[in-house]
């Protein structure tokens, strides 16, 4: 397979999303990668290949003699990688023969410790590539890219037969808004799955319900000299809000289906202050109890100081996939079959996050949750071994030969 340079040359593209640019894609860089992309479908035989205007590569496979009545697949992938970390100038760290022990980077200054990764062990003698410690490492998600790209090579060069192929890049996922320009004209598949999580044989189809939700206070500065009954500190009423929210009710202290209220940002002065919060429930009822506590906050807080100090917006993000995969439980099966057949035990456990997949399920495409392969995502303990990443690209390559 020629999975190993592909990657590699993915990961050396800085594709960096941008939180709040009010442009699709966030960042023009992600296109420096679309367009590799774009050619690469293109060498390869696909279809209907286009980059567009928003930085969506679509392509598109026929189905073989045969497979044309059985239902349509597609297969996604995000080109952008997470703002939490640089992704730039990325310098891949090739550990052939892995030792299964803890892992110095080359910086000197970071560790993968199997404490923290115990999947580490079952990785000796493998093919590991790590970041050199100063970046991440981008697998999530341009191993999921690989894999794609890889398996459709696959595919054609074993004549496995197939029914239609969709394939789309996305930008921005990362950031929340990888479906935002997503086009269903170019994508009609009946079914999908993102390629984007951890362990080769994951299959996930349950997310969280996401909101983010923003208060606005307006103070009233005077000299602290004379301050009694007039001086409102914006400052203090937001340290005030964020004591009124369940102290235990935070990622520090959830896990699981357990949903969180997380302070991402909060800023300000005694004239004016704001909290940003991302709100996060796998079930829904308990997830609009925590949308109508922070009304409720917002009630109270207005009672105290008045009704112009405090303002609450609120905007969803995305709903948990389950209510649609739940009535399409045979792309699950599929999954777990192809996973089976490379010797994996499939795996399924809620994403404590959420996936273009989500909100593409909510567009008329059910769409879960495959995994890639990588580990630490996000920062500069990120790792993946060559040979899970092969793996996926015999799971891919079985999941289409074996469509009803």
């Amino acid at each position: 397979m020629n999975i190993l340079p592909r990657f590699l040359n993915y990961v050396s593209y800085w594709t960096t999303s941008q939180e709040s640019a009010g442009t699709t894609p966030s960042t023009s860089r992600q296109f420096d990668l679309a367009r590799v992309l774009e050619q690469e479908l293109i060498s390869l035989g696909v279809k209907d290949v286009v980059l567009d205007e928003f930085c969506y590569v679509y392509g598109y496979l026929p189905a073989t003699e045969g497979y044309p009545s059985r239902k349509s697949i597609g297969l996604i992938s995000h080109m952008d990688t997470a703002p939490d970390m640089s992704g730039k100038d990325v310098k891949p760290n090739i550990i052939e023969n892995y030792d299964g022990t803890d892992i110095i980077l080359p910086n000197g200054k970071v560790s993968i410790l199997v404490s923290d990764f115990p999947r580490l062990k079952s990785l000796k003698g493998k093919t590991l590539i790590t970041a050199d410690g100063n970046t991440l490492l981008g697998a999530d998600d341009k191993a999921g890219i690989a894999e794609i790209i890889t398996a459709v090579e696959e595919i054609l060069k074993r004549n496995l037969p197939h029914p239609d192929i969709y394939i789309a890049f996305t930008p921005d996922e990362e950031i929340g808004e990888g479906s935002d320009h997503f086009d269903l004209n170019r994508f009609q598949a009946d079914f999908a799955y993102t390629v984007d999580g951890d362990y080769e044989g994951e299959i996930a189809y349950e997310n969280f319900n996401a909101a983010s939700a923003e208060f606005t206070l307006k103070g009233k500065n005077v000299h602290p000299g004379e301050a009694k009954n007039i001086m409102v500190n914006a400052a203090s009423i937001a340290c005030e809000i964020q004591s009124l929210l369940p102290e235990h009710e935070t990622p520090e202290h959830t896990e699981g289906r357990e949903g969180f209220y997380h302070l991402t940002n909060i800023s300000g002065d005694i004239g004016q202050a704001k909290l940003s919060y991302i709100v996060r429930d796998h079930n829904g009822d308990l997830f609009q109890k925590k949308l109508d506590y922070l009304e409720k906050v917002k009630e109270f807080i207005s009672g105290k100081y008045g009704k112009d100090t405090v303002t609450l917006s609120i905007q969803e993000s995305y709903r948990n996939m389950v209510e649609i995969i739940d009535n399409h439980m045979e792309i699950i099966r599929l999954a777990e079959e192809a996973i089976t057949s490379v010797g994996l035990t499939p795996v399924s456990t809620p994403v404590r996050g959420g996936t273009d997949g989500a909100r593409i399920s909510f567009m008329g495409i059910p769409c879960p949750n495959l995994g890639t392969g990588g580990y630490g995502f996000h920062g500069p303990m990120e790792h993946i071994a060559l040979e899970s990443m092969e793996t996926v690209v015999e799971i891919i390559c079985h999941i289409v030969s074996h469509v009803n």
